[in-house]
């Protein structure tokens, strides 16, 4: 299954407005303009073009790199939106801008400064670790569809800003199972702190299910509800709602709550996640920072709060809330898991190394 990198080149691009009117095109990782090569080659290289890009920058004082981002991003706003983060982590706008690639980036976010920030390894680990997270949740959904052709489908999204991997998974679905998905109401629940980004993600999604887009034709209702994940009674309660009325459930967090969440936030959660209904099944899907030394040496030298807990970080704190890491797929900044809650009577989908 890999519907990524297919569509015509020559269709037009879908885009939606910030609710500051900026026009952004829609990333659609099946469109080969935002799609990345994935395959076990291309992830070599992005580590190795990564690794040599960190010891490039340990050579120089970590005082004169601050200079010299300092002064570039004074012509260049998407490097200045990373360089003055200030609250620990990039508002979702600003990630999503990243995740555009160098040849998709609007004015005034093309200068050449920009268009080779967004050409960095560090960006395109960003870029593909979207599209992983997309691929694995639908990976997941696929057999869920099959199983029931009329539940509604719920799908959660944790701290994602404008919920893109979320729409990515709706794209991926809909070519995969076009009639199983017009067939049932779909709901996006995104709980975030921010505004801004999930407001350009019910756009994106009107734009999306706009005749001739990607979603034409679905019925799509998108939500999204302030949350602090350090108080996730709000999820619980959406999870109970979304179980009552039979739907399919799927949550996920790139870019988010594995990343940034301390564990107790990791675990409560996902605890909220994990069904007490016999024989509800809810996959979850989510990036998860990486532990090596390369990568805890980079977020040193940053002023975001990540957490590198690495697989083994997420495996524990997956099996106390009740779930397991059923595959993985990774990318020097992080590691993109499928999570599924432990059932011992449930069939398996092929393990991390399958």
């Amino acid at each position: 299954m890999n519907p990524t990198a297919k569509r015509n080149t020559q269709r037009p691009m879908t885009c939606a407005s910030t609710v500051q009117g900026q026009r952004l095109p829609v990333i659609d990782i099946t469109d080969p303009r935002f799609a990345l090569p994935a395959d076990a080659d291309a992830i070599t290289a992005l580590f190795a073009s990564y690794v040599a890009d960190e010891r490039r920058r340990a050579r120089v004082p970590t005082f004169i790199t601050r200079m010299i981002l300092a002064l570039a991003s004074r012509r260049a706003p998407l490097l200045r939106s990373v360089v003055s983060a200030r609250s620990g982590f990039l508002d979702g706008l600003s990630t999503y801008l990243l995740k555009l690639g160098p040849d998709n980036l609007p004015p005034p976010f093309n200068s050449e400064i920009d268009r080779r920030f967004a050409a960095s390894p560090h960006v395109v680990s960003m870029r593909l670790k979207l599209q992983q997270v997309a691929h694995l949740q639908t990976r997941a959904l696929v057999s869920e569809l099959d199983a029931d052709g009329t539940a509604p489908l719920h799908l959660i999204n944790l701290g994602g800003g404008t919920a893109i991997d979320t729409l990515n998974t709706l794209i991926l679905l809909n070519q995969l199972r076009r009639q199983a998905l017009a067939a049932r109401n779909i709901t996006i629940s995104v709980l975030d702190i921010d505004r801004d980004g999930p407001q350009f993600g019910a756009a994106a999604l009107r734009a999306l299910c706009a005749h001739g887009s990607a979603l034409e034709g679905l019925r799509v209702r998108f939500v999204h509800y302030p949350y602090d994940w350090n108080e996730p009674a709000c999820l619980a309660g959406i999870v109970e709602n979304a179980i009552m009325s039979g739907a399919i459930v799927a949550a996920s967090s790139e870019g988010g709550l594995f990343e940034y969440g301390t564990d107790a936030a990791v675990l409560a959660n996902l605890r909220a996640l994990c069904p007490r209904v016999h024989g509800q099944k809810i996959v979850v899907t989510g990036s998860v920072t990486r532990d090596d030394e390369a990568r805890r040496r980079s977020i040193s030298a940053h002023s975001f709060a990540l957490v590198p807990r690495g697989l083994a970080g997420i495996e524990a704190l997956a099996s106390r809330a009740g779930f397991s890491v059923e595959r993985a797929e990774t990318t020097p900044l992080s590691d993109q898991v499928l999570l599924l809650p432990v059932d011992p009577t449930a069939p398996r989908l092929p393990s991390c190394n399958g």
